[in-house]
């Protein structure tokens, strides 16, 4: 069924409900074998269902936590809010609520003990490889490194790695790698003509590969122009290049994957922006 012009949806949803409600929209079964924190909305959106229960949804960032309901919402600091007469959220009222305020402040300090507990200190590798998907990619952001190498902003997302200037620096990440594979390797990065030549090698366990920068990638970095009020507090980005690092044969088990520069001719290697795994084999 298709959703009619005009149809205006009250009831609430969260970012949680994207995949779901696509895939039911598309008739696409998730693939995933775990419970989806999110439900699919497309009978509020097709107008399928005449009742629709009231849910709760949790907003955390940085150790806060608020949740919603249809009506209300309890802050990080326990305030309450009647989101359909106060939607600024000026008047407190959990005093006059407190049955309300109890349930769900009840609600968050679950949420905290039962799904936060940890969040903040995920020691997981970086899954490589997997044998489900053909593509991995490793960005720069999920990256740790030695050295004088920087990174671009503490903001991950856009970053990139720069200031790769010693053959003792390292970029690698704590990998898991579920089944043996061949893959292909693509770097994507940014260098300048005065430091062309760098040979940059990428190893896992007993594997490793090398290719020389033959390509220079002279480019500034760009997104300013589409600031309206001051520099940005996240990573501007560039037009990257990418070059082909060769295939490696990576055996399952849990590692380091390290990219390196064997050989700097010029001030510095380059700058790093991701590594893009295809599975060509076995």
């Amino acid at each position: 069924a298709g959703i009619r012009a005009g149809r205006q949806v009250l009831e609430i949803g969260g970012a949680i409900d994207l995949l779901p409600t696509l895939a039911d929209l598309a008739g696409i079964p998730v693939a995933s074998v775990k419970d989806l924190d999110g439900k699919s909305l497309k009978p509020l959106l097709t107008g399928d269902t005449p009742t629709w229960p009231d849910r709760m949804i949790f907003s955390h960032w940085n150790k806060r936590v608020s949740v919603r309901t249809r009506q209300h919402r309890l802050d990080t600091n326990g305030e309450l809010f009647d989101l359909s007469t106060d939607p600024g959220q000026r008047d407190d009222i959990s005093e006059k609520h407190p049955e309300i305020t109890s349930r769900l402040r009840k609600a968050v300090a679950d949420f905290r003990e039962n799904v936060l507990a940890g969040y903040d200190d995920d020691q997981r590798p970086f899954v490589v490889g997997h044998p489900d998907y053909r593509y991995t990619q490793i960005p720069a952001r999920d990256a740790k490194w030695t050295g004088e190498i920087k990174r671009s902003n503490r903001f991950p997302n856009c970053s990139y790695l720069s200031n790769w200037t010693s053959v003792s620096d390292k970029i690698y990440w704590e990998v898991d790698v579920p089944a043996d594979g061949t893959f292909e390797v693509e770097m994507q990065y940014a260098c300048d003509r005065a430091d062309l030549g760098a040979t940059v090698e990428l190893s896992f366990k007993d594997a490793r590969i090398r290719r020389r920068i033959s390509i220079a990638n002279e480019v500034p970095e760009r997104g300013m122009e589409n600031d309206r009020s001051g520099a940005r507090a996240e990573s501007y980005v560039k037009n990257w290049a990418t070059m082909k690092l060769g295939q490696i044969k990576l055996t399952a088990g849990r590692g380091e994957l390290a990219l390196t520069a064997p050989k700097i001719p010029g001030r510095a290697a380059a700058d790093f922006r991701l590594l893009f795994l295809t599975r060509v084999g076995d």
